[in-house]
């Protein structure tokens, strides 16, 4: 999992450097609240019909759809994360407001951009596990044990 945090970093400061920026100041690293969503495919912090539409996004597209779905909600809630410190970012992340849209959330979703200069998710993963079979750790918070 460590490898897939390291990976969603990287798009996480690319898509919204100001919160990524902000979580970082808190040491606030992915696998605090990215865990949850992705084990339970979103169906613990997601209203249940928002969850289901997320699923069927996933079979069709892959893995990489969880992880930008996890952005996308990062987005959503960007402005209101901004103002918050680690405790209470922590909370909000675990369980999120019922009142969202599938509307809102899916246009954060597509508003999401999962290529990192020239590399798309899966090539970025692949680097980052060849990093860390290189034993450089140095490239994410959340690979510093």
């Amino acid at each position: 999992m460590l490898k897939y945090f390291a990976t969603f970093e990287v798009f996480f400061e690319e898509n919204l450097s100001k919160l990524f920026l902000h979580f970082k100041s808190y040491s606030l690293t992915p696998d605090i609240y990215l865990i949850d969503w992705i084990f339970t495919l979103y169906s613990k912090s997601l209203p249940l019909d928002l969850a289901c539409r997320v699923w069927d996004v996933f079979c069709r597209d892959g893995e990489e759809f969880l992880f930008r779905t996890g952005l996308g909600i990062l987005r959503l809630y960007e402005d209101i994360l901004l103002q918050m410190d680690f405790i209470h970012i922590a909370q909000f992340l675990t369980k999120l407001p019922e009142d969202i849209t599938s509307e809102k959330l899916f246009s954060c979703i597509a508003a999401i951009q999962m290529q990192n200069s020239t590399k798309k998710w899966a090539q970025v993963f692949a680097s980052v596990m060849k990093d860390i079979k290189e034993g450089d750790k140095n490239s994410s918070p959340a690979l510093k044990s």
